[in-house]
């Protein structure tokens, strides 16, 4: 059965369309997709998330169905829309998993919020991207001048140079036609955002249980930004998987969903245990 998409109505005002399934008691998991993507970008995982896990995958400003404004397309504008989107659907301390540039989104949250954010996941996610040569070329011949209409045969290329593997062809056209949608001056002003993003030297202060996944042919993001990642968020956890390329969570859905759980049981027994442990309230 194809997901229902709702709409939140953010202040702003900024309307969000979002994906929501499992059961309203589970564990509330907030799913971020990356640069020009959408909720779509979840689209494989979804269906592998057992009920506990009360998932919401949600499409960011700016990006496919979403409400495009003027301005805002920093890490820290998108960040505030999370935490609207949260206390718009009264979610209490979810997990919030950040896709590529969405582990930008995530962290910053992450940072501003600690006692909002139950845990961290970061999919193949960078510690930064103005440091690399290959990205600052794609904005400087490429994406600075972008026009509308977006040329397909750019976003196609595009999403392709993501992979390592095959994904579904349905899926991928689907993930293309999403970033269409899109107009020039947001996939201009959200890659400057990206570039412009500060949270590196703040990554100490995320006192989440963090766990950061990484495929070993990634042509984008190299395992030594995974490292810096874990290296600077104390107590987190990096799990690489071998043979998968940049946007693993469509080549592997059914692996990702699995490691999602066992983190979030992770938590939720790491949390009963505290409970037990705690003294009785007066």
């Amino acid at each position: 059965m194809a997901p229902i998409v709702k709409f939140a109505e953010l202040p702003g005002p900024v309307t969000l369309p979002y994906v929501e399934q499992g059961d309203p008691s589970g564990v509330p998991v907030v799913l971020l997709h990356g640069y020009a993507d959408s909720w779509r970008a979840f689209d494989l995982v979804l269906p592998h998330l057992p009920a506990s896990i009360h998932a919401f995958a949600l499409t960011q400003r700016g990006h496919a169905d979403a409400s495009r404004p003027a301005t805002g397309y920093g890490s820290r504008d998108f960040a505030a829309d999370l935490a609207a989107f949260i206390d718009t659907l009264s979610l209490e301390r979810p997990v919030i998993v950040g896709a590529s540039s969405g582990g930008f989104v995530a962290r910053r949250f992450a940072i501003d919020h600690p006692e909002r954010t139950r845990g961290l996941v970061l999919l193949g996610s960078p510690a930064a991207l103005s440091n690399k040569p290959d990205v600052l070329d794609l904005w400087n011949s490429t994406v600075s001048k972008l026009h509308d209409p977006i040329d397909e045969a750019f976003v196609s290329a595009f999403q392709q140079g993501t992979l390592a593997r095959p994904v579904p062809p349905a899926f991928l056209e689907a993930m293309v036609q999403d970033n269409l949608k899109a107009p020039a001056r947001v996939w201009k002003a959200t890659f400057e955002g990206l570039l412009d993003d500060d949270s590196l030297a703040e990554l100490h202060k995320i006192k989440a249980p963090t766990l950061v996944i990484w495929g070993d042919r990634d042509a984008i993001i190299p395992r030594s930004d995974q490292e810096v990642l874990t290296g600077a968020i104390a107590g987190s956890r990096l799990v690489v998987y071998a043979g998968a390329g940049h946007t693993l969570y469509w080549e592997e859905p059914e692996r990702v969903a699995a490691d999602l759980v066992a983190f979030v049981q992770g938590l939720t027994a790491l949390g009963d245990r505290s409970l037990r442990a705690a003294p009785p309230h007066a």
